[in-house]
This record gives structure tokens, sequence and C-alpha cells, in this order.
């Protein structure tokens, strides 16, 4: 789906290119060995290298070096056997050493991609253009006290990927898509825990207009965006804040800028550096970084299957549609949810269950899947008694709603409450008969060509019923009888 902005003079394109900070999922820090837990009291994990002492060394964590591996493997990326770790060297008040430790001219990954599935059922590939591995900053503190600032370092050190996409995207949507599988595919690698509320993920948006067909435009930069709906709503404001600047004779800086998420825009925050402002150059406390074949192939081992590849099985084995199958395996505890539950059952119809009845009402009761109080199998079960018309669809709403209430099998509440569906056809033939007595007037007004009032027989006769009666047999004998 083409994504164009109007504007006063023309059509406009948005390009946008995201860098991705996701932590690596480890119990310490990329250089030293303190916890890198999220949490705790303030400055309570911070070793004399995090605090940027003189004279500490780093030590390179192996299990950082792991994951980031792993992860380029799951983006379908080259493995570089040789990186460089080297010195970004610029001044925050929470970066203690004065320099970043991060990798630029030789990252341990190179060139990947990943697919985004889009609402209109489409698939796009986005191309990664490489992951580093850095540390990050500390955090800055201002609303502790009215007149002074304070420092945390407890992140100081972390481990992070920096996961840099090329510029693909061309709406907010894909932006969305893209954020969205790539957590995905963190969370199935365990990389990463992708929790965007704790900062362990978040993203630079790089964004930029031009006349559709036309060379790149000038881009803006929005810092650490921490969810897929603000990045979205980011993008929309930036893009037509671009329009509106060049529409007016103006040109666009290039800038760092901040977005403000009560007031859906962004603002200014400094002027954009380019990578010689950096003044790079290899750490000389770091030796290069040697990935072996061997090792790679190892990790290689370990890995689960992907979204994607479930994706494609789930659509080929078991019959389901893109969109079903792309809302499956979004998180990898709801695609395996799915996969137990769909044992010996209908998958399809366990699929429609789970989407949009369970995750529906898991949503309003602010519950996470984990916490389901059905669970797979009894979700199955409850799509077996579908199947074999033991209870119609509509029944087993019933029976839902007091599963989810009650976590019974629903084998036990059908037959506490009498729901099994009514199958004998001469007790649905005498409420049908009931009910045709009881409305001659529609049941001439149906003769007469009225066919929409079929429905309404169909309503009389399930209300009749309790809802019992089976709807197939209820329309066939309806239809008999009505055409005598």
């Amino acid at each position: 789906m083409t994504y164009i902005l109007k504007g006063e003079t023309g059509d406009w394109e948005t390009v946008i290119g995201l860098e991705v900070h996701a932590q690596v999922l480890t119990k310490s820090k990329l250089f030293s060995g303190s916890s890198a837990d999220f949490g705790a009291a303030p400055n309570s994990q911070v070793s004399p290298i995090d605090a940027g002492m003189p004279g500490m060394l780093p030590v390179i964590n192996k299990e950082c070096v792991t994951k980031a591996v792993l992860t380029g493997l799951g983006l379908n990326a080259v493995i570089n056997n040789v990186s460089v770790f080297e010195r970004k060297n610029y001044f925050y008040p929470d970066l203690p050493q004065g320099y970043q430790i991060s990798q630029y001219q030789h990252p341990i990954v190179g060139n990947g991609e990943i697919e985004i599935d889009l609402a209109d059922g489409t698939v796009k590939k986005i191309g990664i253009e490489r992951l580093h591995l850095e540390q990050d900053a500390g955090k800055s503190l201002h609303d502790q006290h009215p007149q002074k600032s304070y420092v945390d370092l407890n992140r100081s050190g972390n481990p992070l990927m920096e996961i840099v996409s090329k510029p693909d995207m061309r709406s907010p949507e894909e932006a969305g898509a893209y954020v969205t599988k790539l957590r995905a595919i963190v969370r199935y690698l365990g990389t990463c825990d992708g929790n965007m509320d704790e900062g362990s993920m978040r993203c630079d948006v790089n964004v930029s207009v031009r006349r559709p067909g036309e060379g790149l435009g000038t881009r803006c930069e929005i810092k650490n965006v921490n969810s897929v709906r603000f990045v979205q709503q980011a993008i929309e404001y930036e893009a037509r804040r671009q329009i509106e600047v060049i529409e007016g004779g103006g040109k666009i800086v290039q800038e760092t800028r901040l977005f403000d998420t009560k007031q859906g825009t962004t603002r200014s925050m400094r002027s954009k550096e380019d990578a010689h402002d950096y003044r790079y150059f290899p750490d000389p406390d770091l030796l290069p970084l040697t990935v072996a074949n061997d090792m790679i192939e190892d990790i290689r081992k370990t890995m689960p299957e992907l979204p994607d590849a479930k994706k494609h099985r789930f659509m080929k084995t078991l019959g389901l549609s893109a969109q079903d199958a792309s809302v499956l395996v979004q998180e990898r505890e709801r695609a395996e949810f799915f996969e137990k539950a769909a044992e010996g059952h209908d998958a399809k119809l366990v699929a429609n269950w789970l989407s949009t009845e369970l995750l529906g009402a898991l949503n309003k009761a602010e519950m996470e899947l984990r916490q389901s109080p059905i669970k797979p199998a009894q979700l199955g079960a409850l799509v077996g008694l579908i199947s074999d018309n033991t209870i119609s669809g509509r029944i087993a709403k019933e029976v839902f709603a007091e599963m989810f209430a009650t976590s019974k099998d629903p084998s036990v509440i059908v037959d506490e409450k009498g729901l099994k569906q009514v199958t004998d056809t001469g007790a649905i033939e005498k409420i049908v008969a009931e009910v045709i007595a009881e409305n001659p007037d529609k049941v001439a007004e149906y003769k007469g060509g009225k066919d929409k009032l079929f429905g309404f027989f169909v309503g009389n006769v399930l209300k009749k019923s309790g809802g019992k009666a089976n709807p197939g047999i209820v329309n066939d004998l309806l239809k008999k009888k009505l055409e005598e």
C-alpha cells in the first residue's frame, strides 16, 4: 500500500530508517561483572570500569558475543569473523569515561534482511545494514531535586546491540511492523527481552521526505522512542513538519530531535553529528574480536524456529491464512499455546478462538497469555466439542465465558449446565412447527417474497430451544416447512 502525504504543492513520500538499541539479555555487563538487571537501587550495580575509573581494563563478556551472533543469524545476516571495538568520543554527563566503547568500521554483524507483515496481507523485505555491540550510558535524573541533577550509573556498561536498518520503510505502518517483527525475533531467540517500557529496547527513528521517485532528502533523527505506537506517531508528525518547512521555502537541517509523547510533536535537541565528529579510533585496551566459523555453526544449531519460518509452516501444513498465521507468531508464547491447543483439533477454528475470544478476554482483564485461566488443552477441547456438534458456536461462547471465570474443563460445564446441542430431528421439528404457528403473518410475508425473514424464523427456533438446537438441522427443517 503506497503511503503518500499530500502537501500544498503536491505529493510527498516518506523515507524511514531505524536504529534499534536492544539490550542483550545477560546477567552481567559488556565489559564488567556488574549485574545488568533492571530496577535495582541507583548506583548499586556499578564496577570501577562502569564508573570510568582510570587504569581499569575492560574484559569482553563472551555471552554478549554469542547472543549478538545468534541475533545476526536470526536477521539472516552475515557474521563477520573479525570485528573491532572503537572509542566513540563525545561528552555526556552520564557517560563517565568520556567515550563510548562501540563498533563502527568493523561490526560483528553485516548485511541481512527480515520480512514484515502488513495489514493488507502483503509481505515486504527490509534490509539490515549492520548489528554492532556497544556499551550503554548511565541515566541522568532531573526530577529528584529542584536545583540539582543526579546520575545513576546502573545502566552504564550494559550490553547493547544496535541494529541498523536500511532506509527501506515508506510509512509509519511499515516502521511499526518492522519494530514488531524485530522484537519478536529477539524474544524468540532469547537475546533481548524486548521490554520497551523498561528501556531494554528503544528506537532512533530517521525520517526524511522527498518527491516520489527523487533522491533522498535531508533526514532528522528522533531519539529514544520507546513504543511502536510512538514510533508511528513520531514519523507521522515529523514527515508533515518537514513538508511544511520545505513548502514554506525553508530547508531541513540535519539534527537530532525528541518526541513529546504528550503533545505528539517533535522538537529540536541538538545538531546531528556525523561519524567524523565522534573521532572513532580502535580501543587500545581491546584486541580485535575473532569469531571462528566453528563457533558460528555451533550457535546456529541452537536457533529455535523463528517467526517467519513458523508462519510459513502454519500456512503450509495447517492451512492458515497469512494474516492468521502472522497474528499467532507475533509472540513465541502465543505460537506455542496455539500449537498445543490445535493438537488433534481444527487448527483454523482454534486460531479463531485464540485470536479473537481468548486474546480479547485477556486484554479486557489486563492479563498476559501466561496468566490465562484457560489452558491450551482446554481451548482445544472446546473446539472439539464444536467440531463434533456437541455444542453450537453460540453455546460455545457461553461455555467459554464460564471457562474463563472458573478454569473448569468445557465438558464439565456442558454437563453441569445441560448445554449439549439438540440434534433430535423430532424435537426440533416440533419447535419449528410452534414458531410457524405463532407467526402466520410473517409466514405470509415470507411466502410473498420477503426472503430476509428466514433469519427471523431461525432466531426464534434457536431461542425457543435455549440456543441448543443444531443450526444446520434447524435451517433444513425450516426450509422444508416454509415451502409446504
